[in-house]
């Protein structure tokens, strides 16, 4: 690891974080087991942001629809100041991971990214003038962790491939990529609409919502896939989840790779005057009413007080 590494990002005040990136060749001295004396303590202050292919392997562990496993082992937080929504684990009021027991981890073979790549990290950075992003690696470092003080040695690259953390990273990488794009982009793109917010969320956490939503008459009118495609979305959460990348990319950054049936636009747009046009009318209707009752009360009233008078 050279010097021209160090220093590369800034970090806040007693973060444990080591100021330093890592690259694949760079070497890692650390080891985790069931005798190493700080067992468990990490999972006992667990703070696990959550990526797209994690809540698909964790649910499907449990058992459970994405809908029911947000609901009991998710909390939700902000990803920018934008208000783009993001996902940690639900932990116990100790601030202990609900997975945790004294043998370790419950759900260890499907645990997220986040966990895997404990004590390193992967740091996501695209240059201005570059088209694509890159990935290097972090060290965190934290007092009660004795992990460092093993006497194993192996690259980041070797701790990757024992983690399982690659096949994690390829399937979760489209989706940093948007969140990376969004973040440089800035006011270019500005303020995502409630509806978009919306939208991310549920492509990238809720698939059984994502599915609905995918099969409904109303998005098989507006997308020119075929019968297969449909087949395959209403079957594979990994598809599904990389078609919601896509669709996340046109809705976001308007990048068209998901074909819209011919004149399917302008309908909608017609559609969704008319719609407006019907509410704009009701509330004309609904404003006239009101105004009618008023004036009628108030006639009411005059007459009150005239017969009072007499």
């Amino acid at each position: 690891m050279s010097d021209d590494n160090k220093f590369e990002f800034e970090l806040p005040y007693n973060s444990p974080v080591l100021p330093v990136r890592l690259e694949l060749e760079d070497d890692l001295k650390f080891r985790c087991h069931r005798g190493v004396s700080c067992w468990n303590k990490c999972c006992s202050h667990a703070d696990v942001t959550l990526a797209p292919y994690d809540i698909i392997r964790l649910k499907d562990r449990l058992g459970m629809d994405t809908s029911e496993f947000l609901k009991k082992h998710t909390v939700p937080f902000q990803l920018d100041a934008h208000g783009v929504p993001g996902l940690k684990l639900r932990t116990d009021d100790d601030a202990a991971c609900l997975f945790m027991q004294e043998e370790g981890c419950s759900v260890y073979t499907d645990r997220p990214t986040a966990c895997r790549y404990y004590p390193s990290g992967v740091l996501s950075m695209k240059a201005v003038d570059e088209a694509t992003d890159e990935m290097h690696f972090l060290l965190v470092k934290e007092d009660h962790c004795k992990g460092h003080e093993e006497d194993q040695m192996q690259t980041i690259a070797e701790y990757r491939k024992d983690q399982g953390v690659e096949e994690y990273d390829d399937l979760n990488r489209e989706w940093y990529q948007i969140i990376l794009k969004k973040k440089s982009t800035g006011p270019a793109i500005g303020k995502p609409s409630e509806m978009s917010l919306q939208m991310f969320f549920m492509a990238s956490y809720d698939m059984d919502r994502f599915r609905r939503f995918v099969m409904s008459d109303a998005f098989i009118k507006m997308y020119d896939l075929t019968d297969e495609e449909y087949e395959q979305l209403e079957k594979d959460d990994i598809a599904l989840m990389k078609f919601g990348f896509r669709l996340m990319k046109q809705v976001f950054f308007g990048e068209l790779t998901i074909k819209e049936r011919e004149g399917a636009w302008e309908k909608r747009v017609e559609e969704r005057r008319e719609i407006l046009e019907y509410r704009r009318q009701a509330e004309i209707a609904e404003h006239q009413r009101k105004q009618e009752e008023a004036r009628k009360a108030a006639l009411e009233s005059g007459s009150e007080s005239e017969g009072t008078d007499h």
